[in-house]
């Protein structure tokens, strides 16, 4: 062989492994930012890993960031600077209009998964006509925890009126047990009181939304608006908390109602996927109840459609990041989900049915579902939602600040934040 063809040769392989080795035969990594909660790491971890399982050249990196304010800030501050990962998991409804879907996504409206996906939670992810998301997990309420050992010792049922709620809390409190974890630390948390409250205030003001949206209801004017802020300072009032609620934190709250710690923990039933991942043995233990109002007659369920995967238009892998959120629209991606975090109310997916053996706190919900004792939580029946409603909150909670006034400050909160997202009327 003379040295010209052994050059050639040579020279034949190096380009054969160099195109081998480039972009056309590399495998494909997403990026994908979730909340650090228990149960939306393992939802993405199980999503990540069944797209995997189609998918062999694809890699799902899942990245955590803080719940709350301060996650609301990273994932502004992200798409506004072009950092984003390539999927990310946010709210749905009033906080997502505050990201511009419309300028900081791309339109998921044409993906196949859509068909299948109820037209309720479409609208909560559409902005412009255009449809922005799909859905990350299970429809979802606020309510109450209880923990159902502690119920049956004392003799309770659960409450359809606040003064049934806390009649029970003094009984507890009686007993020498927690009557309410309250958990501020984690800011967030510190909101439900005022925000499951919704169906309450919708029963008594039907026409709230419409009102609020257009600058004509205030929550410190409407008394039924402002019983949410009243019931947060009552049961601070009452003596009725963890001596730690200031610096208690989500995964306290969980598992203070878990193990009977406490009897109550006001919270969304997402929560459910947690329990079900740090306190398997106790799941059973944990029933869950509606906010009470006034009314027995008028008991129901304010209902949260679940976070959604969106898409930033700053990707640079824009296709395979459509094909991994269609997947996480569709029955199978909706199943992966449900695997490893227990339902928290039904499904969004059609043909993605629950399974037969959801634990007591599901149980619990269904009723209200299936009588029709159901109204969306306002942040999906207005695109406003004031972003100190967790601070404020946690000053009414912690005895700081008098629910009057704090409603007040909210408005406040609200108006700017109005005008901010250029809404009419403000």
């Amino acid at each position: 062989m003379t040295l010209r063809m052994k050059t050639k040769r040579t020279a034949l392989t190096a380009l054969t492994a160099l195109l081998l080795s480039g972009p056309a035969f590399a495998d494909t990594t997403l990026t994908f930012l979730v909340d650090n909660n228990a149960d939306s790491v393992a939802a993405a971890e199980a999503l990540a890993k069944a797209y995997a399982e189609k998918n062999p050249d694809v890699t799902v990196e899942v990245e955590q960031r803080p719940g709350g304010g301060d996650g609301d800030n990273i994932v502004k501050t992200r798409l506004a600077t072009g950092e984003m990962t390539d999927v990310f998991l946010y709210n749905s409804g009033s906080l997502l209009q505050a990201l511009k879907p419309e300028t900081a996504l791309l339109d998921l409206s044409d993906l196949p998964s859509q068909a299948k996906i109820a037209d309720g939670f479409k609208a909560v992810v559409s902005a412009g006509g255009k449809v922005y998301g799909v859905p990350a997990g299970t429809t979802m309420a606020g309510g109450i925890f209880y923990n159902r050992k502690i119920y049956a010792e004392l003799g309770l049922t659960p409450p359809t009126t606040w003064a049934e709620f806390m009649a029970n809390n003094e009984k507890i409190k009686a007993a020498g047990k927690v009557a309410v974890a309250q958990t501020y630390r984690d800011t967030w948390t510190s909101q439900l009181f005022v925000l499951a409250d919704y169906y309450n205030l919708q029963a008594q003001v039907p026409n709230f939304a419409t009102d609020y949206t257009a600058n004509k209801a205030k929550y410190a004017t409407t008394p039924a608006a402002l019983k949410g802020f009243e019931r947060l300072q009552d049961v601070h009032d009452k003596d009725l908390l963890n001596e730690d609620f200031g610096a208690g934190t989500y995964d306290d709250g969980l598992r203070m109602v878990a193990t009977g710690e406490a009897a109550h923990y006001p919270m969304l039933s997402f929560a459910i996927g947690a329990l079900k991942q740090n306190y398997p043995d106790e799941i059973a233990d944990v029933g869950f109840f509606a906010q009470p109002g006034d009314d027995a007659a008028k008991n129901g369920l304010t209902v949260w459609m679940p976070p959604a995967v969106y898409i930033p238009k700053t990707t640079t892998q824009a296709e395979e990041a459509r094909k991994f959120a269609d997947f996480v629209g569709s029955v199978e991606g909706c199943k992966a989900m449900m695997a490893v975090n227990t339902v928290q109310g039904p499904s969004l997916v059609e043909g993605c049915d629950l399974p037969a053996d959801v634990p007591p706190a599901i149980t619990d919900m269904l009723p209200y579902f299936e009588s029709g004792k159901t109204a969306p939580a306002l942040e999906f029946l207005s695109p406003i939602k004031g972003p100190a409603l967790e601070q404020i909150t946690v000053e009414v909670g912690s005895g700081m600040r008098p629910a009057a006034e704090a409603a007040a400050l909210y408005d406040e909160d609200v108006r700017k934040q109005a005008k901010q997202l250029g809404i009419p009327n403000w």
